[in-house]
């Protein structure tokens, strides 16, 4: 399993950035079009929990938002490693689209 670990750092505050997040609550089928299926979103406070089938692949992972960062933890299967850059740069370009 691979894994993507992202921190993105913020000046909106905690209940600010959840807002904007939670408002989004399809980021990652916007983010990654047609080619997203079965997506599972729970939010449990400040940390969502999701899971959704991208290319025929299941993906999982969390965000966590707190005061001044939001970190996001992706997990892959080996099989998408190749996608692991182009992955990363649009879920990156799209929490900072989100949290500026």
């Amino acid at each position: 399993m691979a894994k993507i670990n992202l921190s993105i750092t913020h000046d909106l505050g905690r209940e600010e950035a959840l807002q904007r997040l939670q408002n989004e609550s399809d980021m990652l089928k916007r983010t990654f079009g047609d080619s997203v299926s079965d997506l599972k979103e729970n939010w449990n406070e400040s940390t969502l929990d999701f899971s959704l089938v991208a290319y025929g692949m299941s993906v999982s992972g969390d965000v966590m938002v707190d005061a001044t960062e939001v970190v996001t933890n992706i997990k892959l299967p080996l099989a998408a490693m190749m996608f692991k850059g182009t992955i990363e740069n649009k879920v990156r370009e799209r929490l900072k689209q989100l949290l500026t």
